[in-house]
């Protein structure tokens, strides 16, 4: 295999055999599937989800993780947070002229591992070169499938008094990204919280009856998709400033530049809304996996009567908030 990628790759001849076979059909398995145009896969006739992200991270190795691992638990929390359990994934790489072929081979190695530790497995894919400065680098579009269960699953209709938990620190992936790029001089020893949560969810979800809602809080931050929960579903909500987990490197980093952790994207993260008498049953789940370690009540649920979200600050007054407006930092998944 050549060290670097070149136009020839893409161009269905024998490079693009050769780059199928040696980094992903090796990385992926199901040799089976590789020979034919679409993958064969067996469902139940249960209900399916299906979800699809791309992923354009600047750098694509980060402390905590990589564009690979990424694009994998992205898609998998998608599918998580939604009730179902991912089952298959397909991928499709669009790869710059020139890209190395050494940091192509670990990040479909990555790709790989995250797919075995989350029990997924990944079908089908699709490469694409394109010319040197047409794209930086790699980027990596997943669709994900997952099933829905009989019985098992989330279960809207909210109540005053639901609480509205995080399952861990929030603002560790938008700092540790931020700090990767060594744009703004700023030295931060933090991992990216980069991780599938779909093993711990559905554990969640079958230990217990009450759980409303969950979303991953990625790109707008916790803020954002609180915001977007309480306007769609028309709900009050109120939370606690002293209450949200904060790492204090995220906190010193966002006192140093001005921003808002609140606002920061996370990428390992889940809100689940379960209803007062379940809280302390789904904390006590969450709080045996690693992922879920730190989670913690952060609001509740105050009314039915409009959609808004409310901070309360360590004085006791209280602000609106609002969705991110404009653009923290570009890239970050």
């Amino acid at each position: 295999m050549e060290k670097f990628i070149s136009l020839a790759h893409g161009d269905g001849g024998e490079l693009s055999h050769r780059l199928i076979r040696e980094i992903f059909v090796d990385a992926f398995g199901d040799e089976k599937a590789a020979l034919f145009d679409a993958a064969e896969i067996t469902l139940s006739t249960k209900q399916i989800a299906v979800s699809t992200d791309s992923f354009v991270i600047k750098p694509i190795f980060f402390p905590g993780g990589s564009i690979g691992k990424l694009a994998v638990a992205g898609t998998v929390n998608d599918l998580a947070v939604s009730g179902a359990k991912p089952a298959f994934l397909t991928c499709g790489f669009v790869i710059e002229e020139g890209f190395p072929v050494s940091d192509l081979k670990k990040i479909v190695a990555d790709m790989a591992n995250e797919a075995r530790n989350t029990g997924v497995t990944i079908v089908a894919g699709d490469t694409k070169v394109v010319e040197r400065g047409s794209a930086d680098g790699v980027y990596i579009n997943t669709t994900g499938i997952g099933i829905y269960e009989p019985e098992i699953g989330c279960r809207l209709g909210f109540e005053e008094g639901d609480a509205i938990l995080v399952t861990g620190t929030i603002g560790d992936h938008g700092v540790a990204v931020l700090a990767a790029r060594g744009e703004l001089g700023i030295s931060a020893p933090i991992d990216s919280d980069c991780a599938s949560l779909n093993r711990m969810l559905w554990e969640v979800l079958q230990q217990t009856s009450g759980v409303r809602i969950m979303r991953d809080p990625t790109r707008g931050g916790l803020a954002t998709t609180l915001v977007e929960i309480a306007e769609d579903f028309h709900v009050t909500m109120k939370i606690k400033e002293t209450s949200l987990p904060v790492k204090p490197v995220v906190h010193g980093v966002c006192d140093l530049l001005g921003f808002d952790p609140l606002y920061l994207a996370n990428e390992g993260k889940a809100i689940i809304i379960a209803a007062d008498s379940e809280k302390d049953k789904v904390l006590g789940i969450l709080r045996t996996f690693p992922e879920g370690k730190d989670a913690v009540q952060i609001g509740t649920i105050t009314g039915k009567e409009k959609g808004q979200l409310l901070l309360e600050t360590p004085l006791g007054s209280r602000r609106l908030l609002t969705r991110l407006t404009g653009t923290m930092f570009p890239r970050i998944c």
